[in-house]
């Protein structure tokens, strides 16, 4: 049942496979994205309700900026309306990543894409700097949310406090201030035992069923089983977003099971970096090449690529359509909310932080990991290296987007022919 006031399925359709084919920059760019269509451009769902969904994927694992997609998709047309905007959040950036796969398997070398995608990356850092902007002004409401923002940048930038931990902390400290009113909820978004049970058996079922097939009709050792053993795996475990399970990912994929080399999974890191949709996508790549290297040609490693990638989405769907009512429920709870809140604040600090690594990496040519005094690891850059064209592309697409308010489409396509002229002149 649609939410009173919903844009038509069709709207909501085309919103969405918009954001899809234009949610560059991980995380941070794709939820400054989806802020600035449904809340801004279309406001089909308020301010505090855009906060809120995002508060409780944000304490999901897997990637939280399509369950976002998938939760305001489901606000607004039911569990069609968030298996459609979480599906087409995730589909232009997959086709794109599986063919970039197949050309750097086979060619190993793509300059005009990595051309079209300097100036994309570039865009990118405005387009964060946007959203910062954006949700700072919205979702810090005093100097104690400012607080516990900066504090949360601090202990992801500085300390590599481990993600859960922050938001943990910052969801006490916003339960301990308990502040606000009740609000209502709408009737299609309560809470409903039987409806949450069903959801979880339904979506638990079609997300291993792939994996408990390979392992029936092919054997626990076949490659396909392993590859979706360890992405179902992560699923469960990868808090904090794409970046705080990419450790981990190098270490199975690379050192334990020897799917790819450290070079082909940094270049893997820089494919999804400079796609559309989730940085996660970079765990498609993985599957790719665990088939391609293990000398199963195109039929292995397009088989290993979609078990990566079910093994990694689905789960999100499972967590929404089961969950989010209960998360809609809170609104009602003051210290509740408050706790969300905290944790809202936090998320900008998320987000800040997420913009400095992506920042450093596409307005410094070389940048190099050291170990500080206090234990955590931090990168640096290469002063040195610094690229004053992506800086100066990057400053014109700020200008365009803070300043003039021009489409997001048309910057980052500006970007990207910038990018290509740059390739030509030089």
């Amino acid at each position: 049942m649609p939410a009173p006031d919903a844009p038509s399925f069709s709207e909501l359709t085309r919103a969405s496979a918009r954001i899809g084919f234009l949610g560059f920059g991980g995380p941070a760019g794709q939820i400054a994205l989806m802020h600035r269509v449904f809340v801004d451009e279309k406001k089909w769902i308020d301010e505090q309700r855009y906060l809120h969904a995002l508060n409780y994927c944000t304490l999901l694992p897997g990637p939280e900026a399509q369950q976002l997609a998938t939760y305001v998709g489901w606000l607004l047309h039911g569990v069609r309306g968030g298996i459609v905007a979480g599906a087409l959040f995730v589909l232009p950036g997959a086709a794109v990543v599986f063919a970039l796969s197949w050309l750097y398997a086979t060619q190993g070398d793509t300059p005009v894409v990595g051309a079209l995608f300097y100036g994309v990356k570039a865009a990118v850092v405005a387009l964060v700097a946007e959203a910062l902007h954006r949700i700072g002004k919205r979702s810090l409401k005093g100097w104690p949310d400012l607080a516990i923002a900066m504090a949360a940048f601090l202990a992801l930038a500085v300390f590599a406090t481990p993600f859960p931990i922050v938001v943990l902390a910052a969801a006490l400290i916003g339960y301990l201030r308990g502040r606000g009113k009740p609000v209502e909820i709408e009737r299609h978004a309560a809470p409903s035992a039987r409806r949450a049970l069903g959801a979880a058996l339904v979506w638990g079922a079609a997300w291993l069923a792939p994996l408990a097939a390979a392992a029936l009709l092919l054997g626990s050792d076949h490659l396909l089983t392993r590859v979706g053993a360890l992405f179902s795996t992560l699923a469960v475990v990868s808090f904090g977003g794409a970046y705080a399970v990419l450790a981990f990912l190098q270490q199975q994929a690379v050192q334990v099971q020897g799917w790819l080399s450290t070079a082909q999974m940094i270049d893997g890191l820089g494919l999804a970096e400079t796609t559309p949709g989730p940085l996660v996508l970079v765990n498609q790549f993985v599957g790719f090449m665990a088939g391609w290297n293990a000398g199963g040609g195109l039929g292995l490693a397009a088989a290993t690529s979609l078990m990566a990638s079910w093994q990694t989405f689905a789960p999100s769907f499972l967590f929404i359509f089961a969950g989010a009512p209960y998360a809609e429920a809170l609104r009602q709870n003051a210290r509740a909310r408050s706790a969300l809140a905290g944790v809202s604040a936090a998320v900008l600090g998320v987000i800040a932080n997420l913009a400095l690594w992506f920042a450093i990496h596409v307005l410094f040519v070389e940048s190099q990991a050291y170990r500080a005094p206090w234990g955590a690891m931090l990168l640096q850059p290469a002063w040195a290296s610094f690229d004053p064209l992506a800086a100066v592309l990057a400053v014109l697409a700020g200008v365009a987007l803070m300043r003039f308010h021009i489409n997001v489409a048309l910057v980052i396509a500006g970007c990207a022919v910038l990018g290509l002229l740059r390739l030509v002149i030089t």
